[in-house]
């Protein structure tokens, strides 16, 4: 025999439970959405990072990047920004971009073995986009510091969500 009190925790379990399961994937972030960048002489097929969430999380984590492929960082303003390796599996190029769209940092950014993210990459100067790609991407396409990128599909800055 069930007590009353373990049959209505039973039932209220048995109504909860569906509504947990169908809204798992209510929880989920969309899909980034895709540009592709033009700079050097390649193409990259990039990931749009144009919220917080995005910029913070950027590339972490991932143990690939496909060649041709990487993500764009877009702020709504000019801003000196500080990249870093927080959880990074896989090396990193990074151009920063500025509103013309010129080249005006690069660096290769190596896997940190605590992966902490404790060494900074500036861009120095006020910037609106950062470009990352697969470590060795950018000095394989020759890429420069004056070099102009090219943006497909990328929408205004002004569009990005404020904040760092």
């Amino acid at each position: 025999m069930i007590s009353r009190g373990v049959q209505i925790s039973f039932s209220a379990a048995c109504l909860v439970l569906p509504w947990a399961v169908l809204g798992c994937g209510e929880n989920k972030s969309p899909p980034p959405e895709k540009a592709q960048v033009r700079l050097g002489g390649r193409t990259w097929n990039v990931e749009l990072a144009m919220t917080d969430s995005r910029r913070y999380a950027g590339l972490s984590g991932r143990r690939e990047l496909p060649p041709d492929g990487g993500m764009l960082f877009v702020y709504p303003q000019e801003q000196k920004l500080s990249f870093c390796m927080r959880g990074c599996e896989i090396p990193i190029d990074i151009a920063f971009l500025d509103r013309n769209l010129r080249v005006v940092n690069l660096y290769e950014m190596a896997v940190e073995p605590d992966r902490l993210g404790r060494t900074s990459y500036l861009s120095h100067v006020p910037v609106l986009y950062a470009l990352e790609v697969a470590g060795g991407a950018l000095k394989r396409a020759g890429v420069r510091v004056g070099d102009r990128a090219e943006f497909f599909g990328v929408p205004p800055a002004e569009q990005a969500e404020p904040g760092q």
